[in-house]
């Protein structure tokens, strides 16, 4: 008896998970028209490359709203405080485009970053997610860009003096 409730129930489990794994999910930057509204990201990642500790970096990503309705953002969640949102608060109708603003602050942080924003919204397919990726140097161990431009070289027949800032050669 157990061993029959035990199937019964597994396959009902079953069942349920190959039903929600089988629903038809639009992702957050699908090209064709929804019913109700739609948004859809130009881009859903943004590689800031390689930055300092302490530098601010801030990206505008632009969004269409491809449904048949207005498109209303009514809150953004970031998976870290360090990552501060902006959004268009106005609704945006069908065809016409917004933007949302993410800023991320280095400070404290070390290493590579993936600070992922989560747009919650009135569009038919849920919320979506875009994000900023990128590493986090250490200043003290990272190389001065501009180090480089300090750099004067002087030639004067065969003989090569290189001089940098500060230092003598």
């Amino acid at each position: 008896m157990k061993k029959a409730l035990v199937l019964a129930l597994s396959l009902t489990l079953a069942g349920f998970a190959a039903q929600a794994q089988s629903a038809a999910v639009q992702p957050a930057n699908a090209k064709e028209k929804a019913n109700g509204p739609a948004i859809t990201f130009a881009e859903s990642k943004y590689d800031f490359g390689k930055i300092k500790q302490g530098d601010v970096v801030e990206h505008v990503f632009k969004f269409k709203n491809t449904g048949t309705a207005p498109l209303v953002i009514s809150n953004i969640g970031v998976s870290c405080g360090c990552t501060t949102p902006d959004w268009s608060k106005d609704p945006i109708a069908p065809g016409k485009s917004g933007t949302v603003t993410a800023k991320f602050n280095s400070a404290g942080k070390l290493g590579m970053q993936n600070k992922v924003l989560t747009i919650e919204s009135n569009a038919a397919a849920g919320s979506s997610m875009v994000s900023l990726v990128g590493e986090v140097l250490d200043p003290a161990a990272a190389p001065a860009a501009d180090a480089a431009a300090d750099v004067k070289v002087k030639a004067k027949d065969s003989d090569v003096k290189v001089k940098a800032k500060g230092k003598k050669s």
